[in-house]
C-alpha cells in the first residue's frame, strides 16, 4: 500500500454493526439522507433545472425516488391500494412541477411510511398479495424489497455526484 493512501472509513451504520437487519435499514437511511444532502445549497433553479446530459433535475430525480419507494413498500410490500405511477409516467415522474417544499414534503412522507412498514415486518414477511404482486410466487421477502431499495438510491445518489458537479462543481460524499 502505497503511504499515501488513507483507508477511508466506512459510512452508513457504526463500524461494529454485523446485523443483518440494522445494516439493511442503516445504510438505506444514509443513502436517503446522502440524496437529500446532495440538494444542499442548490438554488430554486438549480432544484429545477435538467442537467445535461441527464435530461432531469435533481429535484425531479428526489421525486423520482419517492415514487419508488412508493411501489415497492406501499403498493409492492404492504398491497396498499395506491396509485404506483403518475398519469404521465416517467416524464411526469422525473418533472419537478411542484414547489420544491411540496415535493420534498411528499418524498420525506413516502420515505417515512416505508420506515414504519419495515418496523414493524421481519426480514423474512413476504409481500402481500393484491397490489404489485398477484400470485405468491411473484412475492419476494421484505429483505429483498429492502436491498433492492438500497440499490436504487446508490445508483441514484451517484447519479446526483455527478449532476452536482455539473451543475456547481461540488463534489464527495
Amino acid at each position: 500500500m502505497r503511504p499515501e493512501w488513507v483507508t477511508a472509513p466506512l459510512d452508513g451504520p457504526g463500524m461494529k454493526v454485523s446485523d443483518t437487519r440494522e445494516l439493511l435499514l442503516g445504510y438505506l437511511d444514509w443513502y436517503r439522507e446522502t440524496v437529500r444532502r446532495k440538494l444542499d445549497g442548490l438554488s430554486e433553479e438549480e432544484l429545477r433545472s435538467p442537467v445535461a446530459p441527464m435530461g432531469w433535475s435533481p429535484l425531479g430525480l428526489v421525486q423520482h425516488l419517492g415514487w419508488v419507494e412508493r411501489r415497492w413498500m406501499r403498493w409492492g410490500f404492504a398491497a396498499e391500494d395506491v396509485v404506483p405511477w403518475p398519469a404521465d409516467g416517467d416524464a411526469e415522474e422525473f418533472a419537478a412541477n411542484a414547489p420544491a417544499a411540496e415535493i420534498l414534503a411528499t418524498y420525506d412522507e413516502e420515505v417515512r411510511r416505508s420506515r414504519e412498514l419495515a418496523a414493524g415486518a421481519a426480514l423474512t414477511d413476504v409481500a402481500r398479495l393484491g397490489g404489485r404482486f398477484t400470485e405468491p410466487e411473484q412475492a419476494p421477502p421484505l429483505a429483498r424489497i429492502l436491498f433492492h431499495l438500497l440499490q436504487e438510491y446508490a445508483r441514484h445518489a451517484g447519479h446526483l455526484d455527478i449532476a452536482r458537479e455539473i451543475v456547481d462543481g461540488t463534489t464527495g460524499e
